[in-house]
């Protein structure tokens, strides 16, 4: 699939002028209280940027150089990868390594398991992957969960938004595994 960086980004700059919270994912994040988060999947930087405004040490990892060109220019001064999360090695953890905006969804077909492996090899002892994304288009909860169990991660918590809206099934959530 191939991204416009610019158009992207003008999306949630087009929602936040509207007056709508564009930083949820963010928010969300911050209650874990990391120092680090690797910001897996990261497009624009739009989660990533929020939290390094919160004094936390961000690195942001995309496939896709329009996304990130419009990240290095909205924030140099964090780091930013132009990488395949799959197979992902960093040589690092964090204490909170973040999937925002579908990103399970976005690898190729049949290779999800080996994408939550090489988030999984970041989140720091202790730490914790969080994944937001929707379960209506062939990629479930228990498919994900199958895949962190197999790469040494625990579900923890599970909600239906980043706003912590209780998980009863439906179409979308957002679920917390801890090494």
């Amino acid at each position: 699939m191939t991204w416009n960086g610019e158009d992207y980004q003008r999306r949630f700059d087009r929602l936040a002028g509207d007056g709508q919270d564009v930083h949820g994912e963010a928010v969300f994040v911050r209650g874990y209280r990391p120092a680090t988060v690797l910001d897996a999947g990261c497009g624009t930087g739009r989660v990533g940027i929020e939290l390094a405004r919160h004094a936390i040490d961000v690195v942001g990892v995309d496939g896709d150089e329009s996304m990130l060109a419009v990240a290095r220019e909205r924030a140099p001064g964090i780091t930013w990868h132009c990488r395949d999360l799959v197979g992902l090695d960093l040589g690092r953890t964090f204490d909170v390594v973040v999937m925002a905006g579908n990103v399970p969804l976005f690898t190729a077909p049949g290779t999800q398991a080996d994408l939550a492996a090489g988030v999984a090899r970041h989140v720091a002892r202790d730490g914790v992957l969080i994944a937001g994304f929707s379960l209506d288009r062939g990629y479930t909860e228990t498919d994900y969960d199958e895949h962190c169990a197999a790469a040494g991660l625990t579900l923890v918590e599970r909600y239906a938004t980043w706003s912590k809206d209780p998980f009863t099934g439906g179409h979308y959530a957002v679920s917390v595994h801890q090494r």
